[in-house]
């Protein structure tokens, strides 16, 4: 690769690592509020759902944010795409995403669930943070690199 292409895509991971961490505070946000709000509410055995049902919000508002934002300052747009088109295509990566975000969350639930030293203590309470937080690094991996496949315009 030339210098230049690497530049520029050292540029746009740069500029993706900032869309996608704003993205972030804001699903992370979202996340917590809707766990502060309903956490103690809710029967024991009904906490995971509450995670998922938290996390499904959290990721659908980002998701928004995050599109105006990536197709502003991140990617090109392809002039032959329709925006629509784009959308959508953007839409069911992000959903893909989200089947994988949530999936995370819940087997690192599941191993709290099961691994004795991980169930009392700080570890404990904060079991559905650290859920999200390895399943963001993990899904934005994919993001960016699908997004690049399938969004991003072609030379």
């Amino acid at each position: 690769m030339k210098t230049a292409g690497k530049q520029s895509l050292l540029s746009q991971i740069l500029k993706f690592a900032v869309v996608g961490g704003l993205s972030f505070l804001i699903d992370f946000a979202i996340y917590t509020i809707i766990l502060l709000i309903f956490k103690g509410r809710v029967a024991p055995e009904h906490e995971k759902t509450l995670a998922l049902v938290a996390a499904f919000f959290g990721f659908t508002i980002s998701l928004i944010f995050n599109y105006i934002s990536s197709m502003r300052f991140v990617f090109r747009h392809d002039e032959n795409m329709d925006r629509r088109k784009e959308f959508t295509i953007f839409a069911v990566l992000s959903v893909i995403g989200l089947a994988l975000n949530e999936a995370i969350i819940f087997v690192v639930l599941a191993i709290y669930d099961h691994v004795p030293f991980l169930q009392s203590g700080f570890l404990w309470n904060v079991k559905e943070w650290v859920g999200k937080i390895i399943a963001t690094g993990i899904v934005m991996v994919y993001n960016f690199i699908t997004r690049k496949i399938f969004i991003e315009k072609k030379d």
